[in-house]
């Protein structure tokens, strides 16, 4: 089937097998950053943004992203947002085998874009709310989750934030 989409803010044309997931199309056309891992929805490896909302793309069938936008972490790389995010990961030691990290970068990038643009900054319970469906096992959560919170702490701090952390 072929599927017409925005992808990273560019459009482009795919032909996809019928019952093929979003993950697998991704990982097809050369996309690496969501990770295969659970392909029940569970662990978060996968995550993606769909109409910038995160989704677990190894339970998405890649017809669903047919007419929509599909942003992936390697779209977001020059957001000063994500760069932001993925410094903080690092100076606070939140990356181990990095395996999650980017289904983790989407989730909280999704949470602290969200938060900016309703002029609030997410606390500690928001934080782990929103890294819930990513799951972890080197590093925990303590250190992803005070890396998220310093930049929540960043944005607030910044007037007008809206228009420097886009």
């Amino acid at each position: 089937m072929r599927l017409e989409l925005t992808l990273n803010g560019s459009r482009a044309r795919w032909e996809a097998a019928p019952g093929a997931t979003l993950l697998a199309v991704l990982r097809d056309e050369g996309l690496v950053a969501a990770k295969r891992g659970c392909e029940t929805g569970d662990c978060g490896a996968c995550t993606v943004l769909l109409d910038g909302q995160p989704v677990n793309s190894c339970v998405v069938a890649a017809a669903r992203a047919h007419g929509h936008r599909v942003t992936t972490l390697e779209g977001l790389g020059d957001d000063p947002l994500m760069q932001r995010l993925q410094t903080a990961l690092v100076e606070h030691a939140g990356v181990q085998c990095g395996y999650c990290s980017p289904g983790m970068l989407i989730s909280l990038y999704h949470l602290l874009r969200e938060c900016r643009d309703f002029g609030v900054a997410p606390g500690e319970h928001e934080i782990r709310e929103a890294l819930s469906g990513n799951l972890c096992r080197c590093t925990g959560y303590v250190k992803p989750v005070a890396a998220a919170a310093a930049v929540a702490a960043v944005l607030a701090a910044i007037p007008a934030a809206g228009a420097e952390a886009r």
